[in-house]
């Protein structure tokens, strides 16, 4: 039960503490970062009272402050936590603390905005992980008066000290999504915004910040990660006066259209969860406190990932129902466990240019409908997923024809398409309704058991149509009735898992992944792309949630060609599949796709449960990344090589994530294929962990390090750990 609170409030988990002091009239924030122990209440107070800085000349008359609701009333000149108007009066909130509640590691502020008439609620929660979700939710008076309350913006701040001064986001575009760049936090703001309809292959992805030098093993930051799948912005803001005695701030929030969020009285406005996390430990420890927030939740995939052959690239359009069903069969002979029937299906589309939106078997390909097919995936137990895209239409289909008015877009007329297609205005409940029956038929007729869930384009002059021409913004409608359509779906189909995928890995973000259960990272299979891409997805999500296929020699996004072994090697460490025409595979390339599927089941308990670890090595061509299980008792890594180097040979390296005082039995796998190394002999433990099982102890493997294998670009190896029967090792001073 919700209890009398101190006048400093102290949330702690997993290493990570947030303390508040419950002042008026508003509470701030003292402290966000490495957990300061159980205070008393002398050292709450010691910390209140070092939260006062210098008055500083030409400045406020008092000490500055950082609250929980920074703006303009408190002297806040950086960016505010809300913006808004009531026809162009009370643009300057003053908000005041009127309860307080803390529960379950939960701290609930409740704020009173009076010249607007808005109630405000603030929800902290500190999860077991330390990862920290804040919330908000603005409430519009039923008294307030007759004039909407226009929102503007709504900016989640937490504080940061004056060491954390150098930020990492991401940027990307198709078949590149998720890379990295780095630069000092200057003065002044380092903003993004997402102006997309989605998440977008460029989105900041996890905005950290750190002190210099961080890496993925060691140094400390702090990040945000902003869970919605429509405009975001986010920020990360250094005034020359501070945050009180802060230095910085870090935060974000949904991008809002001026005129989008228009409060009349009693209606309210709830903004996305900003997931804010901590580290001591650098990178690696960031993205474990995601990893171990979203394998917490109830949601999360609890089956082991199937082994999954989607139809795309073996196929494109060219669907034959004699040769799709071979293919199945095919599958199931290495050893698929969920065969997808991707794009071309549907009525009257032989390509990108027609057919979304009229979700119906097209019975000219499929003259019998699908059930031959799914009904012959079952037999060969396999799961039957289907691609859709429901959120879209092509303007020669029949239901562009039929209800233009659920096009997305101008009544003025509509810009340019992209991939041929506009979005459907999925906020009007009549598309919506017929978007989920649609859905609902196939899924049952066919006994569906995955959903590939696309999204192929931006959303442009995002406006929902109106008779009178008045068109409102409408992206926030689209994104809450797709999540409201995911989860009416999965209501009727408990059993049913669905994919996010958007032009690749456009729609990546955790508030999509409330309502699904995997995410397709890129439309690129190259290795040597999906190397980086994957190495990055992984900052936020664990591998069983990122789906990643083998493709053909020659991949059909880069034209480059690769070997064997480093394209299954690189879909190994993830949500693997397999993405080509296994009818023009050989039989010896049939048979060591048997045997990697086969190496994949082995290993995915461990993959798929594990804690993700990278080397921090000083270059990007080279590349040592694994997966170790909790308890350090066994791990695998891959070794990858995905450029040429001018360094001759990488000498020692270290297999991050071990437990420097055990020992340890260390193998090389070679099911997946050897890669070409550059080499006349390899080092001494390589050549013996090729023939079996080599034992090495934890201060050479994990502290020493090994010396590591030279391999060609485009190379990779994987190495397998395990721990070695318990021994005693006696220490003994030196010379002794």
């Amino acid at each position: 039960m919700p209890r009398t609170l101190p006048r400093t409030v102290q949330l702690r988990a997993a290493g990570v503490g947030l303390v508040v002091e419950l002042c008026a009239p508003l509470p701030r924030i003292l402290h966000w970062g490495e957990d300061l122990g159980g205070l008393t209440d002398e050292e709450c107070g010691a910390l209140a009272l070092t939260a006062d800085g210098a008055v500083l000349h030409n400045s406020l008359d008092e000490p500055r402050q950082f609250t929980v609701w920074p703006t303009e009333a408190d002297g806040w000149s950086g960016t505010p936590a809300h913006q808004g108007h009531a026809a162009g009066t009370a643009t300057t909130p003053k908000p005041r603390l009127v309860a307080a509640e803390e529960h379950d590691g939960e701290l609930v502020l409740r704020l009173a905005e009076d010249g607007a008439g808005l109630d405000l609620t603030l929800a902290y929660r500190l999860g077991p992980s330390g990862v920290l979700a804040v919330r908000t939710t603005i409430a519009r008076r039923p008294d307030a008066g007759p004039a909407p309350y226009d929102l503007s913006a709504v900016t989640t701040l937490l504080p940061l000290p004056h060491r954390a001064s150098e930020v990492l986001d991401f940027t990307g575009r198709w078949c590149r999504e998720r890379s990295p760049q780095r630069r000092p936090l200057g003065y002044g703001g380092h903003v993004r915004e997402q102006r997309r309809g989605r998440t977008g292959q460029d989105a900041p992805y996890l905005l950290t910040v750190g002190v210099p030098g961080f890496g993925f093993r060691t140094g400390e930051v702090w990040g945000v990660h902003i869970g919605w799948s429509g405009n975001q912005r986010w920020l990360a803001e250094r005034l020359p006066e501070g945050a009180g005695t802060h230095a910085s701030v870090l935060g974000g929030g949904e991008l809002l259209a001026p005129g989008e969020i228009r409060l009349a009285p009693g209606e309210t406005y709830t903004s996305p969860v900003c997931w804010f996390g901590w580290s001591g430990s650098g990178l690696d420890g960031l993205a474990d406190r995601f990893h171990t927030l979203l394998r917490s939740r109830p949601s999360h995939p609890a089956t082991p990932r199937p082994l999954t052959l989607n139809s795309w690239e073996a196929v494109y359009f060219d669907q034959r129902p004699g040769r799709l069903v071979a293919l199945a069969d095919a599958a199931a002979d290495i050893g698929v466990e969920r065969f997808v029937l991707d794009d071309g299906w549907f009525l009257g589309r032989r390509d990108d240019t027609a057919g979304l939106g009229d979700w119906t078997v097209d019975p000219a390909v499929w003259p019998d409908g699908l059930a031959p097919l799914a009904d012959r995936v079952h037999a060969r137990g396999m799961q039957f997923g289907l691609w859709v895209e429901p959120e879209m239409l092509s303007l020669d289909s029949e239901l562009a024809r039929a209800r233009p008015g659920w096009i997305l877009g101008p009544s003025a007329g509509l810009g340019p398409g992209s991939r041929h297609q506009y979005a459907l205005d999925i906020g009007n409940p009549q598309a919506w309704a017929y978007l989920l029956e649609s859905l609902d038929t196939i899924v049952t007729q066919y006994s569906v058991d995955y959903l590939k869930w696309d999204h192929n384009r931006d959303l442009h002059e995002a406006v929902r149509r109106a008779a009178d021409g008045r068109d409102r913004p409408g992206v926030h409608a689209q994104t809450e009735a797709l999540y409201r359509l995911l989860d009416a779906l999965r209501s009727r189909h408990p059993g049913l898992e669905i994919e996010s995928c958007s032009s690749g890995g456009a729609r990546v973000d955790l508030g999509i992944l409330a309502h699904t259960d995997r995410v397709w990272a890129s439309d690129c299979n190259d290795p040597v792309e999906r190397q980086a891409i994957q190495r990055w997805t992984g900052q936020l999500l664990p591998p069983e949630l990122i789906g990643s296929h083998v493709g053909d020699a020659r991949s059909h996004t880069t034209g480059r060609i690769t070997d064997s072994s480093f394209r299954l090697l690189t879909a190994l460490f993830a949500h693997a599949g397999i993405e080509r025409d296994l009818a023009a595979c050989t039989p010896g390339e049939l048979a060591e796709l048997r045997a990697w599927g086969a190496l994949y089941k082995e290993l995915r308990p461990l993959l798929h449960s594990g804690r993700v670890v990278r080397a921090d090595l000083g270059e990007d061509s080279a590349l040592l990344h694994g997966v170790v299980a909790a308890d350090a008792s066994a791990a695998v890594y891959c070794w990858a090589q995905t450029a040429s180097s001018p360094q001759a040979q990488p000498g020692r390296v270290a297999l991050p994530g071990l437990d420097r005082a055990g020992s340890y039995r260390v193998r090389v796998r070679t099911e997946a294929g050897l890669p070409s190394f550059r080499q006349v002999v390899a080092p001494a433990w390589v050549t013996a962990a090729l023939g079996g099982w080599v034992e090495l102890p934890g201060p050479v493997l994990s502290g020493a390090g090994v010396p590591m294998p030279v391999l060609d670009p485009g190379q990779a190896l994987l190495i397998e750990v395990r721990r070695a029967a318990r021994t005693t090792r006696v220490r003994t001073a030196a010379g002794v």
